[in-house]
């Protein structure tokens, strides 16, 4: 069995945005993550993509569930381009030891999203 490269400790988070209108890198794309807690969901951090469209400087996550919600609306707005969603949430669940790649497929009118690597 190969040995995991990860820290067993600690879960860890990517992020990636395609605009898939254009087919280009979702740059400048902001969003925020929340954690879920008993109370709700309470914020972590803010971040705004790079020029490949990547977040990769989220600090390390507990096993748990959390949330990303992409403000799609400030995007296309500083695209001059009217668009449907606001903002995308996607939801999902972490284990510790283990990488989560969440990309987002965007477009004005719709968006897709699966686990990445």
């Amino acid at each position: 069995m190969a040995e995991s490269k990860h820290d067993p400790n600690t879960a860890t988070l990517s992020s990636h945005i395609l605009d898939t209108s254009m087919g280009t890198p979702g740059r400048g794309l902001s969003m925020t993550l929340f954690e879920k807690t008993q109370d709700g969901f309470k914020k972590l951090s803010s971040h705004v993509t790079n020029d490949d469209g990547r977040v990769k400087d989220f600090k390390p996550l507990g096993a748990g569930i959390y949330k990303i919600v992409f403000d799609t609306d400030g995007y296309y707005k500083k695209l001059n381009t009217e668009c449907f969603y606001p903002e995308c949430t996607v939801v999902f669940r972490t284990k510790l030891g283990e990488h989560y790649h969440v990309p987002l497929l965007l477009s004005p009118f719709g968006y897709t999203t699966y686990r990445g690597s």
